[in-house]
């Protein structure tokens, strides 16, 4: 997967507490067509409602799937900015023209950081602002590969799980190699049904960052 196209400023100590891992699967061809809808129409009204878009992938092996990752300063805080960005007149006016490219947009983890500052450190990141003609930025072109690794655990082997991967972890970081965040299975029930997520998931999730898909 490539490195995130868009990151929005947020501090590291409000690192989302909540966070979306959201795959969809898209008509063939379809996928950067979404990718212009979501860069140029869906991201601001996003924030605007209260949401961190934390970035969206190109999955290297499925040129059908749209990947990407939001997060939201609590449960309470998500039911209210889905409530007012669903509810609102961007995704009014744009839903049709994105929901046009997608076969399934249901495969979604809910999760929250595996340990304290485990999440994103999105402190001095920046995303240019898309207002007027600026180019999409999927078209600026971007280096390094993110890889999402989702580990299905057993009930009660998450605490050994995510011990046994920090110590690990940490003898595998080098300057091409990067530990970007990690989490686990939100376990508060979905506030916003209309959109689902996967119940009854128990899932270990790390997210890494290489220099290149050599390193």
């Amino acid at each position: 997967m490539n490195l995130p196209q868009n990151v929005a400023p947020k501090p590291s100590s409000l690192a989302s507490p909540v966070v979306e891992l959201r795959q969809y699967t898209l008509k063939p061809g379809q996928r950067d067509t979404l990718i212009d809808i979501f860069d140029s129409r869906l991201i601001e009204g996003q924030e605007a409602a209260g949401m961190t878009i934390i970035g969206q992938f190109r999955d290297l092996d499925r040129p059908d799937m749209f990947v990407w990752m939001r997060g939201f300063d609590g449960m309470a805080a998500r039911k209210d900015a889905l409530a007012a960005f669903y509810g609102g007149p961007v995704w009014a006016a744009h839903r049709d023209a994105a929901n046009a490219t997608m076969i399934d947009s249901d495969d979604v983890l809910l999760l929250k950081p595996a340990w304290p500052g485990a999440g994103f450190d999105l402190a001095g990141a920046q995303r240019p602002s898309l207002a007027g003609d600026e180019k999409p930025i999927r078209n600026r072109p971007l280096t390094g590969i993110v890889v999402i690794e989702i580990h299905h655990l057993q009930p009660g082997t998450e605490a050994d799980f995510t011990t046994r991967f920090e110590i690990e972890t940490a003898c595998l970081m080098t300057a091409d190699a990067r530990l970007l965040a990690a989490f686990v299975t939100e376990p508060a029930e979905n506030n916003f049904p209309r959109l689902p997520v996967r119940a009854d998931e128990n899932v270990f999730i790390s997210v890494m960052g290489f220099a290149s898909t050599e390193a």
